[in-house]
């Protein structure tokens, strides 16, 4: 289908147009910007699902009943996301990547500042958990239709020999998202009274989290409206096609990419929600102290993500995802049991298992686009990162907490394990992905 621009998306080319090479550095800041405030979202959601959801919307059960309720609607996202992808993609072919991405962030940024609005269950009743829940979805609605195709892009744009360096960069904005939100919930729970913070304190990042989307969208916008990066993309055949379309020329990629990253992406939850909701349920810590710990951990995430660029141009990406996923397996058999080890526990467990996400969730996406035929890779890699996450990380924190709670912390691991056991599978079915460097 032919794609048409919308007078914004015109108006915008010609305010950004600009002449000169487009440059892989461009691409790269543009797509850390967009991924940092997609999961800064991610992780202030997240956070207050533990600490701040279970006890404002069900406070007529015990905490870990209402954590498992809050989990669940957690999940809702994950489950709404790829019905996002297939409703934005339909825009962007017939309105443009510009409008696609305003609509999409508008829905993330409005669903999200809302959330700081909601009434608590004593005040509205029951229409407070569905009010969190409709917005849920159309957070998990948005974030299908944020894909911009940059990471792609990235991909087929970085030097042969530096695949997995650039590989690597789109995944630097989870410990960045994750350290800002923190340490913002950290300063809210840490300086506020229980009732201040309960009443009004936990807002606030929600709101912040509103502000960050309007600074990503001018900032994604002044790069994928370009008449350069317009050419780039049809030159390299990054635009979107049908989503049945591709489902029927790559379904298998889209399955077996899918599942490939699923032990970095069950790890994810298992070093960041989980945690925190174990600490907050069954110990005497405070939350503070523990988001802290997360962000000082989230470093070592950081680095190590880095590192797996160095890595994977020296050992090929496919020998770094299944060294990863053997390591999260050996991981999943003893770590959990420290975080009831107290604080040396406590920080073993977030760093080591914040090193092993780091240099494997590095080169995920990297192991997504290039399994693609370039006709099917733009619209393939949205849907593929959609099921990866559904698969491998929607669920994560639900399970672990009711495998924790009624079997014992070591049995969470067993999450950690099967998702290590399907990243093996899917790379020796999955012959096409191309994870050499």
């Amino acid at each position: 289908m032919a794609q048409t621009s919308t007078t914004a998306e015109r108006d915008a080319r010609l305010v950004n147009a600009r002449h000169g090479d487009v440059n892989p550095g461009e691409i790269a800041i543009g797509v850390i910007i967009g991924r940092t405030s997609e999961f800064f979202d991610f992780f202030v959601y997240a956070i207050a699902s533990v600490i701040v959801f279970p006890r404002l919307l069900f406070p007529y059960v015990d905490p870990l009943t209402g954590t498992v309720y809050s989990f669940a609607i957690f999940a809702v996202a994950f489950i709404a996301r790829p019905i996002g992808t297939l409703i934005f993609t339909e825009i962007d072919r017939a309105y443009g990547k510009s409008m696609k991405l305003t609509l999409a962030l508008f829905l993330l940024g409005t669903s999200t500042v809302c959330i700081g609005f909601i009434p608590s269950y004593d005040q509205i009743g029951a229409g407070a958990v569905w009010a969190l829940t409709l917005l849920r979805i159309g957070q998990g609605l948005a974030l299908g239709g944020t894909w911009d195709g940059l990471a792609s892009l990235l991909a087929l744009n970085a030097p042969e020999k530096h695949r997995g360096w650039y590989a690597m960069i789109p995944q630097l904005g989870a410990p960045i998202g994750l350290i800002v939100a923190s340490g913002l919930f950290a300063f809210f729970v840490g300086n506020l009274s229980a009732e201040d913070f309960f009443t009004w304190g936990w807002r606030y990042p929600f709101f912040v989290a509103f502000a960050i989307n309007v600074v990503a969208l001018f900032a994604r916008l002044r790069i994928v409206v370009t008449p350069e990066y317009t050419h780039l993309f049809e030159s390299r055949e990054l635009q979107p096609t049908s989503v049945v379309t591709t489902w029927r020329h790559a379904g298998r990629q889209i399955i077996t990419g899918a599942f490939a990253p699923l032990a970095s992406f069950a790890l994810f939850h298992m070093v960041t929600v989980f945690p925190l909701s174990w600490v907050f349920l069954y110990t005497e810590e405070g939350p503070a102290r523990f988001l802290l710990i997360e962000a000082f951990a989230a470093v070592f995430g950081l680095i190590a993500i880095v590192l797996s660029g160095f890595i994977a141009d020296r050992i090929g990406r496919r020998a770094l995802l299944g060294g990863g996923a053997i390591a999260i397996a050996v991981f999943s058999g003893f770590a959990p049991a420290m975080l009831d080890a107290g604080f040396a526990g406590e920080m073993i467990f977030m760093i080591v298992g914040f090193i092993l996400l780091g240099v494997s969730f590095g080169q995920s996406s990297g192991a997504v686009a290039s399994s693609f035929r370039k006709t099917y890779r733009y619209t393939g890699s949205a849907i593929t990162s959609d099921l990866a996450w559904l698969f491998g990380a929607g669920f994560a924190p639900l399970a672990a907490l009711l495998l924790a709670g009624n079997f014992g912390l070591i049995s969470a691991g067993a999450y950690l394990l099967s998702g290590a056991v399907c990243t093996l599978i899917a790379l020796w079915v999955n012959q096409r992905l191309e994870l050499e460097r």
